[in-house]
């Protein structure tokens, strides 16, 4: 269980420092440049190289890590041999490409999600981590807020009983700004592949990853039904997911919704024992409460703040520092991915 990274990540880096991994950043936008800055700030990473096609982000991101070097592309960090391992946050059509490359070339990655536009592309990318037994991570955030490892401790004890429902909601009053998120060729699809991943890898990862035995779903684009061969990519999605065990999970996620507030997150389970939910606060994106239910009674397990925010690469970064190489939960992404393929219709 995950739950030592909120409990030691003090001691663990500072034990790890002399033997932190030299790191390349390949796209340091706002999110790369922040996983870049947490793994700094965390002792975790020594930030060595650092390459985007843009030249304002290489120069903010050089502003926070002035010993770094730019080079030009991922090639360029690839044949540097003192490097260990590539931190990869570019467009999602690059994602699978670019980390099997890396991983071909004898270097550790920890990519943004989601890993491959599709499972096919995500199990590509695993088969090259276990073949080259390189440690392969992807940014799946939220299982790293104490909130949600609040959650899965009580879901994993069984004082929930027969788990029967989950409900999962991750509603986004905003819509992407770069135009790639609207190209199904480049992104994949839309609100599912870029907030549903999170949830539905939530709701797998409490539950062992069961059987999944049937996918429903509709997905809208402004208010009109459509499916994935018409070249649009959803901005509004329902999926009803049947997992073996008899567990119902129903996921509703959305880009540009009138919701009344910025973003409305949850991943609430509901079992013959009473409930327990994740869930964000007053419309924020980053501060999250855990919650446990006994009918008509509610109590508070966590509350904000939480410095969340690039927990998941600084824990894969000293993983890297101790020398471990490809591991089987890797097999997790692709079981995801597949999940989304059938609420695609893929």
């Amino acid at each position: 269980m995950q739950e030592t990274l909120l409990d030691q990540e003090q001691t663990k880096a500072a034990s790890s420092s002399n033997s932190k991994p030299k790191l390349g950043f390949l796209g340091v936008g706002w999110i790369g440049r922040n996983r870049m800055e947490v793994i700094a700030k965390h002792n975790a990473g020594e930030v060595l190289y650092i390459a985007d096609t843009t030249e304002q982000n290489a120069e903010e991101a050089l502003k926070s890590a002035p010993e770094a070097k730019q080079v030009g592309s991922l090639e360029s960090m690839l044949r540097k041999p003192e490097v260990d391992g590539i931190v990869i946050a570019t467009p999602s059509a690059f994602h699978a490409e670019q980390s099997e490359l890396a991983l071909r070339a004898g270097k550790s990655v920890f990519c943004q999600k989601p890993l491959g536009r599709n499972v096919e592309e995500t199990r590509r990318v695993v088969e090259a981590a276990r073949s080259e037994n390189k440690l392969l991570g992807v940014d799946l955030s939220y299982r790293f807020t104490e909130a949600m490892q609040q959650v899965y401790k009580v879901v994993q004890s069984g004082e929930l009983g027969q788990i029967y429902a989950i409900e999962l909601v991750f509603h986004n009053a905003y819509g992407p700004d770069k135009a790639w998120f609207y190209e199904p060729k480049l992104s994949g699809g839309g609100c599912v592949i870029d907030l549903g991943v999170h949830l539905v890898d939530l709701a797998m990862w409490a539950m062992d990853f069961p059987k999944v035995k049937q996918v429903q779903s509709h997905l809208f684009a402004k208010g009109k039904p459509i499916n994935m061969a018409e070249g649009k990519v959803e901005d509004y999605a329902s999926a009803n997911i049947e997992l073996a065990g008899n567990t119902h999970m129903q996921l509703s996620c959305s880009w540009n919704l009138p919701a009344g507030q910025e973003a409305i997150i949850s991943a609430t389970f509901y079992g013959t024992n009473g409930g327990v939910a994740f869930k964000n606060v007053n419309g924020s994106f980053y501060d999250f409460v855990a919650e446990r239910y006994y009918g008509t009674k509610t109590e508070q397990l966590c509350t904000p703040p939480d410095d969340w925010m690039g927990r998941a690469g600084v824990a894969w970064a000293e993983r890297v520092a101790k020398g471990e190489g490809f591991n089987d939960e890797a097999e997790e992404f692709v079981k995801v991915a597949e999940v989304l393929d059938k609420i695609y219709g893929r």
